[in-house]
């Protein structure tokens, strides 16, 4: 049963809904340090984020933490609804922020990121002020009419979590920006089956992978999907891997290659706000023997955003190339 007015569900655009729900006052301010504006979201959990908490919440996980940008992502009508069910950062922090202890303060917009890391790791994994009997849920236990179903639905995302012995502390990373990845097409890739493949890409970068989807059939894919990874303070290359999908057996390699973030990243430090910015090239990566680049790769500011077109010839592989295009979002956007 609903407990939220019915003009939600009234026919709109999946965008507009989003933006119906931002313009909510407790949506205003990000739920966990209440810097104001927020433009991020974590689907699963249903609050709107600031980036530098949306970096926290990315190291969680998504089974933890699903982050989406309000401008940059798109989005599911299931992930708008589900949003809208659990009604904004009023209605989960009323759960999750419940039994906060006399005295604690939760961590403001200027919060150091150790601060602001060991907040959300005690309010989301750790459910340390939840209220108890929402800690652990059975799926067998009856809803009752002091705990609405979105409250459980909400407590189940998290059980998962509590089998996990990472302290607070443990694997925690500063974040200076996202690195927003468009995985453009492939091309001439390798046949890995009798006569063609089942490509996809993953991405890595320091923990973090993100994946395409597998397209059947095809030795020349367009794929045209945007991954996002968050760039850690000690950033090393972005590494590429094309697999072809199996049902059965592992995936087979169909090559790699490895990208060099440092030309986008300082470029784009150095020059500042790209919004302030005409169109113009800043940097560039260029190709030699120690690289896997097709091309020279410019680094550019179009239209406001730092971006950089890369084409890869993919690295141990009989034959196959990668096109990307990589966009550098700073941690203050």
């Amino acid at each position: 049963m609903s407990h939220f007015p019915g003009d939600f569900r009234r026919p709109e655009s999946a965008k507009s809904r989003l933006k119906d729900l931002l313009l909510q006052i407790d949506n205003q301010l990000c739920a966990d340090c209440g810097a104001p504006d927020p433009k991020w979201a974590s689907a699963n959990i249903g609050v709107f984020i600031c980036l530098k908490c949306s970096g926290v919440h990315r190291s969680l996980g998504t089974h933890i933490s699903k982050v989406l940008s309000i401008t940059l992502d798109e989005w599911s009508d299931d992930e708008i609804d589900a949003m809208i069910e659990v009604g904004g950062n009023g209605s989960a922090n009323a759960i999750y922020e419940a039994f906060i202890p006399d005295g604690y303060t939760k961590p403001g917009p200027s919060a150091s990121h150790e601060e602001r890391s060991n907040f959300i790791r005690s309010k989301y994994e750790l459910q340390e002020f939840l209220k108890p009997s929402l800690r652990i849920v059975s799926n067998n236990s009856s809803k009752s009419s002091e705990e609405p179903s979105y409250f459980q639905e909400i407590a189940d995302s998290f059980r998962s979590s509590n089998s996990s012995k990472k302290s607070p502390q443990e694997g925690m990373v500063e974040f200076m920006g996202l690195l927003k990845v468009k995985v453009i097409k492939g091309t001439n890739l390798a046949v890995r089956d009798v006569k063609t493949s089942d490509p996809f890409v993953t991405l890595t970068l320091g923990q973090q992978t993100a994946k395409t989807m597998v397209i059947k059939s095809n030795l020349n894919p367009i794929w045209n999907e945007e991954l996002m990874l968050s760039v850690p303070l000690e950033y090393g290359p972005l590494k590429l891997q094309v697999f072809d999908h199996d049902m059965i057996l592992s995936n087979d390699l169909m090559g790699e290659a490895e990208i060099d973030l440092q030309p986008m990243i300082t470029s784009a430090i150095a020059f500042g706000d790209a919004e302030m910015l005409e169109n113009m090239q800043i940097g560039k990566w260029l190709k030699s023997d120690d690289n896997a680049l097709i091309d020279d790769s410019a680094v550019v500011i179009v239209d406001g955003k730092v971006k950089q077109e890369v084409s890869l010839k993919l690295q141990n592989v009989e034959s196959g190339e990668v096109h990307l295009e990589l966009e550098w979002i700073p941690i203050d956007q």
